[in-house]
């Protein structure tokens, strides 16, 4: 079998920058409304934050350079129920991130075809990026750098035509800006709340670590670089720069598309149509990042048996398309469920994708006592993470006091997706309790009884015959003898709990 092709530092960069780079059309005018005209300054903390994550991913990455994010640091660091935990959570934020993404870019182009059908299209939308990603991940990523590339350009032509437009008119709209009442009452609580809102601007940070393995040697570090220099440049100025140029008032009324008003303020039509086009574009992006992320990350789920084993069938391309397709039906039924809806869609997504950081943070501090020994290209001190994790709780608080029903309509969606995760992690178990209801059943229907036991058993040997490698010392016996008898104790139905003597002498092994 060839080896398949792996991405370049612009492919891996172009996949995850359009997603965290989509938050540019939207977070300066998100922050601006929490923080008023301290809205930059708010955009600054959020880069201070991302700086920090970008040591404590290469860390944690570097360590485990396995797709999985935070679900593979915690799996390598802690149980595989609490890695499970953090998976249904990045899951959630990928179908959030889709569905949010080709909802909103469909909103821009209904700006510019006032007749398209906004439900349909999003539908198609997803449909596309389905059918691009059976193609395979290369096809994906020439179509992710076009879509990159022309979002960079488009974003520095409206920087520029905003600094030209201040320094042809006076500054008086800036000068009006700051001597405004300040959101809130106090600065403090205007960077608070400007912050925790803020904090949704690096949204797809985390999707690089979910395709590590699909990218060349070296390329990892790259793109968590690339994508902290991307939104710290462009967040904060394009905030500053819409301050300084527009009445905080008319800022509210241009929420939704704040960039393409601010270019048709400061550069013409033009420019605000080639950023409402940009916008179509990058939001697209957003949608092939969530399904090559996904991807990557239920694949992983699957080889540790959380998910059920047809998710890893192939085509010829390598692509997982029964993960994809399963990804679709969901986006799908999300989309229907809401009606396009992007309040309790946004709920979904913000909690997810902060709580998903905080598991980052969390794993970090976990491989360090576990897994001191692995070696890591980045070293993240106690301090630079204790300091992201708070920022990450602060983030989440403020989100919480902002949006207290986003917690409930979470729950919706997390609750029943752990669920699916919990029966698939209890299965041998379940099974057990079906025996042993079948074995009780048999008095009265005999036959029906036997033909269930025999299912039964059939499940539970095709269970426990997924073949699996274990390292050690050549000269320690005892470590292979324990192996061998926990073996032997899964076959005949007796596995020990997860926490056995085993499990820790493995997992000292593999350091």
């Amino acid at each position: 079998m060839s080896e398949h092709k792996k991405l370049t530092e612009l492919e891996a960069t172009a996949i995850c920058g359009n997603d965290i780079s989509s938050s540019c059309l939207y977070v300066s005018a998100l922050a601006i409304a929490y923080a008023g005209q301290y809205a930059w300054v708010a955009l600054l903390i959020v880069a201070a934050v991302l700086f920090l994550f970008r040591k404590i991913y290469g860390e944690v990455v570097g360590a485990l350079p396995l797709n999985g994010g935070a679900y593979n640091v915690l799996l390598n660091t802690t149980s595989k129920r609490n890695a499970a935990l953090a998976a249904c959570l990045t899951i959630l934020s990928y179908m959030a991130t889709a569905v949010i993404s080709a909802s909103e870019a469909m909103h821009y182009l209904h700006t510019l075809w006032h007749g398209l059908p906004i439900i349909g299209a999003t539908l198609g939308l997803l449909g596309l990026f389905l059918a691009l990603t059976i193609l395979g991940i290369s096809e994906s990523a020439k179509v992710a750098v076009a879509i990159f590339i022309v979002h960079l350009v488009s974003l520095t032509l409206l920087v520029g035509a905003v600094v030209w437009f201040l320094f042809t008119h006076d500054l008086s709209t800036l000068s009006l800006n700051f001597s405004a009442p300040v959101r809130g009452g106090s600065i403090t609580t205007a960077l608070f709340f400007g912050f925790s809102a803020a904090m949704l601007g690096i949204s797809g940070f985390e999707s690089s670590a979910n395709f590590v393995e699909e990218q060349a040697d070296g390329v990892f570090a790259k793109t968590l670089r690339n994508m902290w220099i991307v939104v710290s440049f462009f967040n904060p100025v394009i905030a500053f720069l819409a301050i300084a140029a527009l009445p905080l008032a008319t800022v509210g009324e241009n929420t939704e598309t704040l960039l393409s008003y601010l270019g048709n303020t400061t550069g013409g039509t033009w420019l605000g149509t080639l950023i409402s086009i940009d916008a179509v574009a990058v939001l697209s992006g957003a949608v092939l990042t969530s399904f090559v992320g996904v991807s990557g990350l239920m694949k992983r789920m699957t080889l540790d048996r959380i998910l059920p084993q047809f998710f890893l069938k192939e085509n010829g391309r390598g692509s997982n398309y029964v993960i994809l397709i399963t990804f679709f039906l969901l986006c799908m039924s999300v989309l229907f469920i809401t009606n396009g809806e992007l309040g309790p869609l946004s709920g979904v997504y913000t909690i997810s994708f902060l709580l998903v950081m905080a598991f980052f943070a969390l794993g970090n501090f976990l491989l360090k006592s576990k897994r001191p020994n692995l070696p890591r290209p980045v070293y993240a001190g106690i301090l630079t993470v204790t300091v992201a994790l708070i920022s990450i709780m602060v983030a989440l608080y403020g989100n919480i006091t902002l949006h207290p029903d986003y917690l409930i309509v979470f729950l919706q969606y997390f609750l029943p997706s752990m669920a699916v995760v919990s029966i698939m992690l209890n299965r041998a178990s379940i099974l057990d309790l079906i025996l042993a209801a079948a074995k009780s059943f048999g008095d009265k229907s005999p036959g029906v009884s036997r033909f269930s036991r025999l299912q039964v058993k059939r499940a539970m040997r095709e269970l426990h015959q997924q073949e699996f490698v274990f390292f050690t010392k050549g000269d320690n016996v005892a470590n292979l003898n324990m192996v061998m008898a926990y073996v032997e104790s899964i076959r005949i139905g007796n596995e020990g709990p997860p926490n056995s003597q085993l499990y820790h002498v493995m997992r000292a092994q593999a350091q």
